[in-house]
């Protein structure tokens, strides 16, 4: 069930949205004797990280690499951890999925600007390629607070895991991951279940606003679906909460999330085609950029 956390790259461009990532990392290693990758790519069109203007930026490639090295040695400094710089040339989300496959890492560590409307269509996002690429979990935390004002939380280790559950094979691997995690720390775990009324109306009678109780009947037996799926020893080393929550559930989330103090939300990643994903988003996506911890999103395997 428990799959060790013993490679852990945290992936930084330096600037102010992406202070935490190190920190962070540092810490998740210490405590878990991890080796940790701090990761840095080089995008030569993208280049004020280095604070000049370059005018023939191939010419400054071993500037940019040695500025990245010191940069790195001066987050590390004084810290009791194994680690290793990683510098790549390249485009970022390319080079990231590449090295995290090289070095069979088992968790990146990132940030997002969080940006959504046409900031989003326009400018794209690194986390969001990330999401769809690599072979292992992406923690995300923000740069900011949560949309609602409310404080950001960064608490590690994770003692209360929520983990978003709507029986399809992208929330499978989410789950046993969150498992996974919480038997590492000895974690809460929260399953929640998040029905859609839209999406079922035809053929079920739902409450009428987010928020109403789902008929009984119907709410116990998911209840029921998702506490099968908890092995029977998970019971005694980890408190499990299945809950059935109605809504959109990127909203009910995270204002679950909120209400009971989590401190790591997970969730498996959907595709979705390209007008879909810039113009709309996924459930993942939304939570990231309104989310009060950090999120933990896992494509299926």
């Amino acid at each position: 069930m428990r799959k060790p956390l013993e490679r852990i790259l945290c992936a930084t461009d330096f600037s102010d949205v992406s202070r935490a990532v190190v920190p962070y990392g540092l810490e998740m290693a210490k405590k878990l004797s991890a080796k940790l990758y701090i990761c840095h790519i080089i995008d030569l069109p993208a280049i004020s990280v280095y604070g000049e203007s370059v005018f023939d930026p191939i010419s400054h490639q071993q500037y940019f690499i040695d500025f990245a090295r010191n940069e790195m040695e001066n987050l590390v400094s004084g810290k009791d951890v194994d680690w290793e710089p990683l510098i790549a040339i390249g485009q970022t989300p390319d080079e990231i999925a590449r090295l995290v496959t090289e070095k069979a890492v088992d968790m990146v560590v990132t940030s997002t600007h969080g940006r959504s409307g046409l900031k989003r269509l326009f400018l794209g996002s690194v986390t969001e390629r990330l999401m769809r690429m690599l072979p292992c979990p992406l923690l995300v935390l923000r740069s900011e607070g949560a949309a609602d004002g409310a404080e950001l939380s960064t608490r590690f280790p994770f003692k209360n895991i929520l983990v978003a559950y709507d029986f399809s094979k992208d929330s499978e691997q989410a789950f046993s991951t969150s498992l996974s995690i919480a038997q590492e720390f000895e974690s809460n775990l929260h399953i929640v279940h998040v029905v859609e009324p839209t999406a079922y109306k035809e053929f079920l009678k739902f409450p009428g606003a987010p928020g109403d109780p789902l008929p009984k009947d119907i709410h116990d037996s998911l209840k029921e679906n998702l506490l099968e799926l908890v092995p029977k020893e998970a019971f005694n080393w980890c408190e499990i909460q299945a809950q059935i929550l109605v809504g959109k559930p990127y909203a009910e989330l995270v204002a679950y999330a909120a209400e009971k103090g989590i401190d790591l939300i997970a969730l498996g990643v959907r595709g979705y085609g390209k007008v879909e994903e810039l113009l709309v988003g996924s459930t993942t996506d939304r939570v990231i950029r309104r989310a009060p911890c950090p999120v933990l999103s896992v494509l299926p395997g």
